[in-house]
């Protein structure tokens, strides 16, 4: 797949799969092409080559709908509206929507707050709640759509390091137990070590590897970042420490 703005090439022939039960973090420099890949991958951008499989579907045979119906985004920066947190999440629900909910996307609405242990804050509006909160609140709202993939943004971007943690230990506790994939832009690459499964490297629109762990060492960040690193192990995790 290459992607271009007018004839500014920002994507380069970019080929790579994610599986269900797998979260793949895609990581390197600032206008790598992170945001730009992900806007491909659920059609808000249109690819100049290349397409987008789902399940061996080309996506671009589907409508818009049957797209939001089996890929989930939840953006770096939602906007925070005067609207309860229940209505929020049940908007998750409207591809599905006839002439508006019915029963079904209010029992699933529900489940979906069951399952993220919402109950406290369904009824609360959304601009009253944390940062941290109304980025579970985003995750939930995709979740609602019953996807096949959630792609997010940067959802780490605007919290503090103990709900960075939370956050994405929730996302990879539903991906292992559910059967769909995430992915994720990240420029924190020790969080992205410590919750992934799986590895991109962009830069200059390129792929430079992708992987497993164990793809990282000090030559790639070296070449990624143009930075001196260790790559050690603690804790049971790889962590990337600049010399």
């Amino acid at each position: 797949m290459s992607f271009r703005y007018n004839s500014t090439p920002i994507l380069r022939n970019l080929s790579f799969s994610v599986q269900d039960g797998e979260i793949l973090s895609i990581l390197g420099p600032n206008g790598a092409g992170k945001t730009t890949l992900l806007k491909c991958l659920n059609r808000v951008l249109t690819p100049k080559e290349g397409t987008v499989f789902i399940d061996g579907r080309d996506t671009r045979d589907m409508s818009l709908i049957k797209v939001a119906k089996r890929i989930g985004w939840v953006p770096q920066r939602g906007e925070i509206s005067r609207m309860k947190v229940y209505d929020l999440i049940l908007l998750g629900r409207k591809p599905y929507f006839k002439w508006g909910p019915d029963r079904e996307d209010h029992r699933q609405t529900m489940e979906i707050i069951h399952l993220l242990g919402l109950e406290a804050l369904a009824l609360r509006y959304a601009d009253e709640i944390s940062g941290g909160e109304f980025q579970l609140i985003q995750t939930a709202r995709a979740l609602a759509q019953n996807p096949r993939v959630i792609l997010f943004d940067e959802p780490t971007s605007s919290l503090d390091i103990s709900n960075q943690h939370l956050l994405l230990a929730k996302i990879r506790s539903l991906i292992h137990s559910n059967p769909r994939a995430a992915v994720i832009t990240m420029h924190d690459i020790n969080l992205a070590l410590r919750y992934s499964d799986k590895f991109l490297f962009l830069k200059n629109g390129y792929i430079r590897a992708v992987g497993s762990k164990e793809i990282i060492d000090s030559p790639l960040i070296k070449e990624i970042y143009d930075m001196k690193a260790q790559v050690i192990e603690a804790g049971g995790y790889p962590l990337v420490i600049p010399v």
